[in-house]
């Protein structure tokens, strides 16, 4: 029966390469179209604290112990194309990070100073989000094996699995609690029986691990575990900021205006993860010219794209928050609509994030992790200063701005290093060619 089963996850028909991209395509708008309305959902049905509770827990908080549990190993294990590692080495890994998530949870929850009910709902939220990074480590070997469109079944049918029961739960019982207790455990159906009873019939995968590989491998991936964990507390800096000093409510209509963030970054990742492979494969072989004109071609893409969603935001963003208003029922009147400012400056800095995204990615597949930590320690200390002050100072307004700031600094500073580098080792190309 398992076997039955994996072959009809495994079975892609004449054409394989599409078939990565659409399933690639529909895993990440699940998982983004889940983050987005969900706590919209949770407002609407529960009211706006249980909301904020909700989106803080689940996008913010949540979301940062998932860059614990999966160390930011993605990029490396996906493009770890000479097997210096085997799954099994990245399997025991992700056991160790995951248990390292919870306990990290439980410690900031014990000293945040919330109530019960709040500490309860964020951490059974925790409990979602390290399922999804362990995963990952799954998923990201479907993509090793030349599988994509396995990743994207995974994400998909999982994030289904997991908002469907959770939602039923929600309107069932009415209790937020139970209902993120219902999703955790549907998480953990979900890696069952879409990624541990799939991969075992993926050719190529070694389940062993080598005694003495946890050591290297944490030094290995490090300063890129603690670069997307800064990474994500820059991007979230503002939510932090707002969970504390304003009110849950506050969490939960800044979520609301943040979620186009989430649809250029699927956008984005429409357009990077398929080309990932490619932009290895060129690095490696030194074809400079071929990697530097991909990169070019996205970023290209990801401009107008940009250029498009700005554009909306400012034209189309005041109706479409009232419209949301008018979703979110009775008593919510003007609550949206005063922020159309905000949703611009958001869009404009979730613009500059994929450019940041795409150029990170170009930084690891170069292994130049040193360059990444600096640039995010750097930025943190910047987050960790401008974020609260403009919270303060201007509430959500400021907090849009604080996150345009970030992202813009941020990006700008990606992008000047990986084009430095591709000169860097286009100088030194030309200097072997003129001593041979």
């Amino acid at each position: 029966m398992e076997r039955r089963w994996a072959a009809l996850l495994m079975r892609t028909g004449p054409d394989k390469a599409r078939q990565d991209i659409l399933w690639n395509m529909a895993g990440s708008f699940c998982y983004a179209f889940a983050s987005m309305v969900l706590s919209f959902l949770v407002m609407r049905l529960a009211g706006e604290d249980q909301g904020g509770i909700f989106a803080f827990g689940y996008s913010t908080f949540g979301q940062q112990m998932f860059i614990l549990a999966y160390f930011g190993i993605r990029p490396f294990q996906i493009t770890d194309r000479a097997g210096d590692y085997r799954f099994g080495d990245y399997l025991r890994h992700r056991f160790v990070t995951c248990g390292a998530a919870a306990a990290a949870g439980l410690l900031y929850l014990l000293f945040a100073g919330y109530t019960p009910e709040k500490s309860a709902v964020i951490f059974l939220l925790v409990c979602c989000k390290i399922a999804d990074g362990f995963a990952d480590v799954y998923e990201s070997e479907f993509q090793r094996c030349g599988s994509l469109h396995l990743t994207g079944k995974s994400n998909t049918f999982r994030t289904l699995l997991s908002v469907g029961t959770f939602f039923l739960a929600l309107v069932g019982s009415g209790n937020l609690a139970a209902a993120c207790l219902a999703a955790a455990a549907a998480q953990a159906a979900g890696i069952l029986v879409f990624d541990m009873a799939v991969l075992k019939y993926v050719e190529g995968v070694d389940y062993r691990w080598s005694r003495g590989s946890l050591k290297p491998l944490t030094r290995d991936t490090g300063l890129l575990f603690v670069s997307v964990f800064l990474d994500f507390y820059i991007f979230s800096s503002a939510k932090y900021a707002i969970d504390a000093n304003l009110d849950d409510a506050a969490s939960g209509y800044f979520n609301i205006i943040f979620m186009p963030t989430s649809v250029i970054n699927l956008a984005s990742g429409f357009v990077i993860r398929p080309v990932l492979t490619f932009l290895t494969d060129t690095w490696n072989k030194k074809e400079l010219d071929r990697f530097a004109g991909k990169l070019i071609s996205i970023s290209r893409i990801i401009g107008a794209l940009s250029v498009l969603a700005v554009a909306l935001a400012a034209g189309l963003g005041r109706p479409v928050l009232w419209l949301l208003e008018r979703l979110l029922g009775s008593g919510y009147e003007g609550r949206l609509t005063c922020y159309h400012v905000p949703f611009v400056l958001i869009v404009l800095g979730g613009a500059w994030y994929a450019f940041l995204n795409l150029h990170y990615y170009a930084l690891v597949i170069m292994r130049r992790q040193k360059v990444i930590f600096i640039i995010y320690t750097a930025l943190t200390a910047l987050a960790a200063a401008l974020a609260p002050v403009m919270v303060r100072r201007q509430g959500i307004r400021g907090a849009a701005l604080a996150y345009l700031i970030l992202m813009a600094v941020m990006a700008a500073g990606f992008i000047v290093w990986t084009w430095w580098v591709i000169k860097k080792e286009e100088r030194h190309d030309r200097k072997v060619s003129a001593g041979g």
